[in-house]
């Protein structure tokens, strides 16, 4: 068995590289180890909790089967019943994310550690049940919409639920019936969920023999991906060509992964009588299909510009169109690299210019270990932000190689900690936050550092590399979030059908990438194996992961545009904004600005603000 380490150990055994030494992160603050007694007690605690809730809805008869037509919801027991529940799940909840959020710090950065994952499926057995309570009080709550309105006009935890819970009635309107529910919630582990651990650990686990600087060592998948970013264009293709050959070795239990999950979605989906996948997806996001299609009609209306700088950028390497390995490729052999220290002051100036808030919060991270930052076999590719509930931090995971885009990925973590920090005080379910407003601070963040980079005096040689950078983000976010939103469609509709094989899933991923890169790639030298490790196809309860991506870099750009205009001012309202992104709807946060986003203008004008960008990058 892997023994298990207290996470200071992490932060202090990092190893030291060109880059300086590069971070892992510590979460001693949150608990001592694995098998520290501090923690044991805690998951004691937890299951006590979840004890007590079962009790709690058995007594107050808070059940679908059960429910009482003529319970007064207004009056005891009916707002003890509303008031209680939420209090018992909130205290429960912020318990779990805490257990979970330290497991997870082992599993995502040591996908040897068996400790850490036995731990994380003990955790999920618990989540089951919380699941199912949650299932028990929905459907009881749907039942009786209709004599609750009362109990949000008290003082009370129903009252400043009131989002929530007007939520969760129509929500209800798509529930099995409890005991399917519970089922379902049953069978997820050994389900869905089980093909998605399968799928990281395959991802986590390989590694391939690749020779670089005359050297023959192996590669973690993660490190070799960041080639695509060398400096010598035969290294990324060469690179390319391993990378591909990879994910063929392990491509039949990745497909059988992928039909597993959009499988299980499937048969749900019907069983609940939604539309289709995209009805869920639409209200986790709590956006409309209106919004969504004016969203992507304005992609799409872009794809000639992103074209035209995908083919500019082919003509300087010498190309008719791209190939997929230029695509991220740094524009000067001499392409800066950044120093841990480096990127650390950088992101701290530029967020200073913004808001003292922003970058105390920065700083703190920084300095008290929240990031892990060094790539390593075992560890999870890619980059991603987590909240720890019990100690009202963050903690992100990303892979560092000195490059500006990971300056700028640091960076939008960070936006993700801050828009955490914003909610501190509010209870877990009063910042639930659904993916399309998920993205707004870390996008927003982001563009700060971009168009800061930008802003500085330049030579024609940094000022290419900064558009560069910012370019390629965006074409990814645009252009590539839309191939991934035509690739799921499409999986989702034919495995209503039938099983799909690894040809099928390349074969579609090959046409989505035409249908939106066009004639700017070289389509013989595409990536058919995408949808192979991207993890957002493999999340169960979170299908379409793809098109919040896109609404949050408009959002948060459209955001940021408003900020250039109004000043140090505009940041108290957006704190504000990100405080509320839990408790209200997309589309009337974005009235708090002016903002329609029914209509195509507002979209229209965050996608002129790249289309500049590229127009500038074309005439140098």
């Amino acid at each position: 068995m892997t023994k298990s380490f207290p996470s200071r150990a992490f932060e202090v055994s990092s190893k030291s590289t060109s880059l300086g030494q590069l971070p892992r992160w510590d979460l001693s603050n949150v608990y001592p180890s694995l098998e520290s007694k501090e923690f044991n007690d805690s998951v004691i605690a937890l299951r006590s909790k979840v004890e007590e809730l079962d009790v709690f809805l058995d007594e107050h008869r808070i059940t679908r089967t059960e429910s009482n037509v003529h319970v007064n919801l207004a009056e005891s027991p009916g707002e003890v019943s509303v008031n209680g529940y939420l209090d018992h799940m909130n205290a429960e909840l912020r318990l779990y994310a805490t257990l979970n959020a330290y497991v997870a710090s082992f599993v995502t950065t040591d996908s040897y550690n068996t400790t850490a994952k036995r731990l994380e499926s003990e955790l999920e057995l618990l989540a089951v049940r919380i699941q199912k309570q949650n299932i028990r009080f929905e459907g009881w709550l749907g039942e009786l919409a209709g004599r609750f309105p009362e109990v949000l006009k008290a003082d009370g935890s129903a009252k400043i639920h009131s989002f929530y819970l007007n939520e969760m009635v129509e929500q209800s309107r798509f529930m099995m019936n409890e005991t399917e529910e519970g089922l379902a919630t049953e069978l997820e582990l050994s389900g869905s969920n089980a093909w998605s651990k399968l799928q990281g650990t395959i991802c986590s686990q390989l590694t391939v023999t690749f020779q670089l600087d005359g050297k023959l060592r192996e590669f973690p998948i993660t490190e070799l991906q960041n080639l695509k970013y060398h400096p010598e264009e035969q290294v990324r293709k060469e690179a390319y060509e391993a990378e591909i050959k990879a994910w063929e070795s392990v491509r039949e239990p990745l497909a059988a992964a992928l039909n597993g999950v959009k499988g299980s979605a499937v048969t749900l989906n019907k069983r609940r009588h939604r539309l289709d996948a995209l009805h869920a997806a639409l209200d986790q996001a709590r956006i409309d299909r209106e919004i969504l299609q004016t969203l992507l009609d304005a992609m799409q209306e872009s794809f000639p510009a992103f074209r035209r700088y995908l083919s500019a950028k082919a003509k300087k390497f010498g190309h008719e169109s791209l190939p997929w390995w230029d695509i991220f490729a740094p524009i000067n052999k001499t392409s800066k690299k950044y120093s841990w220290i480096e990127a650390e002051r950088f992101i701290l100036t530029q967020f200073r210019s913004f808001s003292t808030h922003l970058a105390d919060l920065a700083q703190f991270a920084f300095t008290h270990h929240w990031i892990d930052a060094e790539p390593r076999d075992g560890k999870r590719g890619g980059a991603f932000c987590m909240k720890v509930p019990g100690v009202d931090e963050s903690r992100v995971l990303c892979n560092f190689d000195g490059s500006l885009d990971q300056i700028l990925s640091v960076a939008h973590e960070l936006g993700h900690a801050y828009h955490n920090k914003c909610q501190v005080g509010k209870t877990i379910l009063q910042t639930r936050t659904p993916m399309t407003l998920a993205e707004t601070a870390s996008t927003f963040c982001e563009t700060i550092v971009s168009e800061a980079a930008l802003s500085q005096p330049l030579e024609r040689a940094e000022e290419l590399a900064i558009l560069e950078t910012s370019l390629i983000n965006s074409t990814q976010v645009i252009v590539d979030i839309a191939s991934r939103y035509l690739f799921e469609k499409e999986v989702f509709e034919r495995r209503e059908k039938s099983e799909l094989s690894a040809d099928d899933f390349c074969e579609i991923m090959l046409r989505s990438q035409r249908a939106t890169y066009g004639d700017g790639l070289d389509e013989r030298f595409l990536n058919k194996y995408m949808w192979s490790w991207k993890v957002h196809y493999y999340m169960p309860d979170l299908s379409f992961y793809n098109f919040p991506y896109a609404f949050g870099l408009l959002f948060g750009t459209g955001l940021y545009a408003i900020y250039k205009e109004t000043g140090r001012s505009f940041a108290s309202g957006y704190e504000s904004l990100l405080a509320s992104t839990g408790e209200d709807t997309p589309a009337r946060l974005a009235l708090r600005f002016g903002i329609d986003i029914h209509k195509p203008d507002f979209w229209r004008s965050s996608l002129k603000v790249i289309q500049e960008q590229i127009d500038r990058y074309l005439k140098l």
